[in-house]
């Protein structure tokens, strides 16, 4: 492989904002695999975020960048897997599995796109010191002729249908809008555009926690939300407390504390067959290897507050942020019921088809 622009190149970042800012080309926040690509020929380099290979993972993105893409570029996207009208992100957490023949399979089954969004190089020259406008420009004109399951994102420059974009695209499983400013060049690893995620907050049980590696403070806290039959599902953690706090939490959550999970929602955490029809914390993961899964155990009494930005089924998809408690609030009032369900929005739509 032999490109102007070659890897390890780590991608262009943004920064959090509050509010969607003015005077900036306006993209979705796509919920993928933010990836690199390179294509030299019939050479195709998929590189993460971290500029690990992706590639042996998805054959399929492989083959279509080799149909799709102009023969010698660099391409900054995102790998996503998109059926019934939304994006599905779990399903792509299942395709980084060690054997060849799982991951065919799962690309069969349930195939991967690529949502290009940047130019970096093409041909012999590289563009990472055009503005983003230029780069805009020769992207659209690069992929013109690419077909599904190529697609060029979306952008506008008007900040009103940003705003409109922000709402409508999270029922499709977007989660927010990045903002670009037009004259910036492409700095890798740097963190020099904007992003406006979703921010809500559910009122939820704490049912246990986690230690912290460090030592024996809190290192999380799992958080409970009560389905329509009255069980009380796993949906998340929120964590990224000071140490302070850390060492504070262990004592005040010292009444709650059960010696064992007997009689706990969570009692069968450590049987695997128990995950296939509840949610619950410790389950089995390939990403989890050889980590330890335990927790604490606590009667599930007291609720707090916590701030998220979007669902993946029925989990938080991110690390949740802890607000407040709520002694006001019962546990059995924490249900799925108080969760604000995002306008339905079909993704095929965006991508035109």
């Amino acid at each position: 492989m032999d490109l102007p622009v070659m890897p390890p190149v780590s991608p262009m970042l943004a920064k959090p904002v509050a509010d969607i800012p003015d005077g900036m080309q306006y993209e979705a926040k796509w919920d993928g695999f933010r990836v690199i690509v390179f294509r030299d020929g019939d050479d195709i380099e998929i590189a993460s975020r971290t500029t690990k290979s992706l590639t042996r993972y998805f054959p399929e993105v492989s083959a279509a960048v080799r149909a799709e893409l102009p023969p010698r570029c660099v391409v900054d996207g995102e790998i996503v897997i998109a059926h019934d009208g939304r994006l599905h992100f779990e399903e792509l957490l299942e395709r980084i599995h060690p054997a060849d023949s799982r991951v065919r399979t799962l690309a069969g089954r349930t195939p991967a796109s690529l949502i290009a969004f940047d130019l970096l190089a093409l041909g012999t020259a590289s563009l990472l010191d055009a503005p983003q406008t230029a780069r805009r420009e020769a992207l659209v004109e690069a992929l013109r002729p690419a077909r599904p399951p190529v697609h060029t994102a979306p952008a506008t420059t008007d900040r009103e249908l940003a705003r409109t974009w922000f709402t409508q695209f999270e029922g499709a499983g977007l989660d927010g809008v990045i903002a670009k400013p037009p004259g910036l060049p492409y700095r890798p690893g740097e963190r020099v555009m904007f992003k406006v995620k979703h921010a809500r907050t559910a009122d939820c049980v704490v049912a246990g926690y986690r230690l912290h590696k460090s030592g024996p403070v809190v290192g999380s806290l799992l958080l409970g939300l009560y389905d329509g039959a009255g069980r009380l599902q796993h949906v998340g953690v929120c964590a990224s407390f000071p140490m302070a706090r850390r060492r504070e939490l262990i004592e005040e959550l010292a009444p709650l504390r059960m010696a064992d999970a007997t009689g706990h929602p969570w009692a069968d955490w450590a049987d695997e067959a128990a995950h296939a029809s509840a949610r619950m914390p410790g389950g089995p993961s390939r990403w989890s290897g050889g980590k330890d899964l335990s927790w604490v155990p606590l009667r599930p009494e007291r609720v707090c507050e916590v701030a998220y930005d979007h669902m993946e089924g029925s989990r938080f998809r991110h690390t949740a942020q802890f607000r407040r408690w709520r002694p006001d609030r019962t546990p059995e009032s924490c249900t799925y019921a108080q969760l604000e369900e995002p306008v339905g929005y079909d993704l095929r739509t965006l991508l035109g088809g």
